[in-house]
């Protein structure tokens, strides 16, 4: 008896018994299902967090104040006020760091932003004109802050469209008034929407750094320098980036005076993205493992079912060794017949996991629209899983049907 005519006899084995293959392949449907599913919305997640970092800008170096330390206790990176203005302007000097592009220093804050009747609690970010540039944010409408506008600490404000559209609910927001803090603001800009997630500008109001210290964050000082919360920095190439560092941290080593332990944190963007990818790649597997546990509880009830059918069939199989049929013969008809269950199984759970990712395609999370990605690779995998799922656990029950006597299997009752 060839292959085909081997699958043939399974299909109709199949056919015979339909509501208990069904129940049986439900296992490996589910297993399959939520492996696939798992998988392309992990990938999904992981695309669209990729793609928010990387919306920031390009070839970022991100300057984080250090911590400090009280009563013998050390707070957490960033509450430090050890990164200045002047250091910023340190840093875009050429003759000291020529591996760096552009820098935006900025200092950030939350505050009540009232126009009319509307108002809104949102970040406020006090930036300079580079700020565009290094963290792509362009304009919609108006313009962006002018150096002009931060050497006069110009009260003029550039809005995130949610912020924008949230104050103004549709109307041209550009050269109307809005009060931060009570401190009266010229819209002068829209920036355009990127979308939320992890670097939400369309919640943000954008005001000069200078304008921000003096009339709503307070000046205050270090070094003889005023305070800023970070420092973006652009790189020129991304392939500069630990020279760049290597610069950078040489010039506030030494505008600080540090001998041994640094009072700030330079994080590579690129370091964000593999932590990023470390983290989802995990969870993911995490997950698919736990998924692929109902695989194996497939595998168990194929192999139960087929124990049943080699019972079941046993005067059958008695019939075949007297016309001649060898023990092998015997024992590759109930191996095709398991994996063919569990590759039946395993191509509806392909379906069904491929439609659980597009339903879930679309959904908003945190600002981010998540699109499931089912690899082909991934598909493939399930595929072979299956297969071998119903080899290893059919194993048994055919070696049973294939070592039964004839006289023994046409005397079973």
């Amino acid at each position: 008896m060839n292959f085909f005519e081997s699958i043939r006899i399974a299909f109709r084995s199949l056919r015979a018994n339909r509501m208990r293959a069904g129940l049986t392949m439900l296992g490996i449907i589910i297993g399959v299902a939520a492996v696939i599913a798992l998988q392309g919305i992990g990938q999904g997640a992981q695309n669209a967090i990729n793609s928010q970092i990387e919306s920031m800008g390009t070839n970022l170096l991100f300057i984080q104040p250090g911590s400090t330390q009280q009563g013998g206790v050390r707070t957490a990176t960033g509450s430090a006020a050890s990164l200045t203005l002047e250091d910023a302007r340190a840093l875009a000097d050429p003759a000291s760091v020529p591996s760096v592009a552009a820098v935006a220093p900025e200092t950030d804050a939350f505050a009540q932003v009232v126009a009319g009747s509307q108002n809104i609690n949102v970040r406020i970010a006090g930036v300079t004109p580079e700020y565009e540039t290094v963290r792509n944010m362009p304009v919609e409408s108006g313009d962006f802050i002018q150096q002009a506008h931060v050497d006069s600490s110009s009260a003029v404000a550039v809005l995130g469209s949610t912020a924008a559209s949230e104050l103004f609910d549709g109307a041209d927001p550009i050269d109307q008034t809005i009060y931060v803090n009570r401190v009266p603001f010229r819209v002068i800009g829209v920036l355009k929407s990127k979308g939320g997630g992890i670097s939400n500008s369309d919640d943000t109001v954008l005001v000069p750094i200078t304008t921000a210290q003096t009339r709503l964050t307070g000046n205050r000082f270090s070094r003889g320098g005023h305070v800023v919360s970070s420092i973006n920095v652009q790189v020129i190439d991304k392939n500069n980036m630990s020279q760049a560092i290597e610069e950078i941290s040489a010039v506030l080593r030494e505008r600080h005076r540090i001998i041994y332990d640094d009072d700030f944190r330079v994080q590579n963007q690129q370091d964000m993205l593999q932590s990023v990818t470390q983290i989802m790649s995990i969870l993911t597997l995490f997950l698919s493992s736990i998924a692929g546990i109902s695989l194996l509880v497939g595998g168990i009830g194929i192999m139960n079912i087929m124990l049943v059918s080699v019972t079941e069939r046993t005067r059958e199989i008695g019939i075949r060794k007297a016309a001649g049929a060898l023990g092998r013969d015997v024992l590759a008809q109930f191996l095709v017949e398991a994996i063919v269950l569990s590759v039946l199984g395993g191509a509806l759970g392909i379906l069904l996991g491929v439609g659980i990712g597009k339903l879930v395609s679309g959904i908003n999370m945190g600002g981010m629209t998540l699109t499931a990605q089912v690899q082909l690779n991934s598909v493939l995998l399930a595929v072979a899983f299956s297969a071998a799922v119903g080899l290893f656990f059919g194993v048994y029950p055919a070696w049973r049907a294939a070592k039964l006597h004839p006289i023994d299997a046409l005397r079973y009752e």
